[in-house]
């Protein structure tokens, strides 16, 4: 069983990449410009948030405070947040703003990756949730800024 979850903690991230970069070439070429604006944008500033929210919130890795060996070794370095979980969360949440079957399947891989982080010993819960909640909160309000701004302006009504 350790192994199973040794290899979600370390290897299973790069599924959800390649699962949404095959969605993203299947889809018409046009929209790849406003697709990989849109992807690259988003992912960048849920990074920096997560950086932020490493700088303000500091969480001692599990086998530092249990004083135990991890299932794979890692720096005693802050555990919050968790870059793995942070990555797969903001892949999930994108994938999930163009197709919700494929952000299912990317949210199942999301959830996996962090819990094995956490079963491994290199997280506590609170780091893995809390890079979820900010992928979650970041993407959702660039979704919501980018389709505010390429709505069509309203018609103000005659007023002759």
């Amino acid at each position: 069983m350790n192994i199973f979850f040794i290899f979600c903690a370390e290897y299973l991230f790069a599924l959800p990449v390649l699962i949404l970069g095959i969605y993203f070439l299947m889809q018409p070429r046009k929209t790849w410009k406003r697709m990989a604006t849109f992807a690259l944008s988003a992912a960048l500033l849920t990074y920096v948030v997560g950086l932020i929210g490493g700088l303000l919130y500091y969480d001692p890795r599990p086998f530092v405070v249990g004083h135990f060996k991890p299932l794979i070794p890692h720096t005693p370095d802050n555990g919050f947040p968790s870059d793995h979980a942070l990555l797969v969360s903001a892949i999930a949440m994108i994938g999930t703003l163009w197709s919700r079957k494929l952000g299912g399947v990317l949210w199942i891989v999301a959830v996996l990756v962090a819990a094995a982080r956490v079963y491994v010993g290199v997280h506590h819960t609170i780091d893995v949730v809390g890079s979820m909640v900010i992928s979650i909160v970041v993407i959702s309000a660039i979704s919501r800024v980018r389709h505010r701004t390429t709505r069509p302006a309203r018609s103000s009504p005659d007023t002759t």
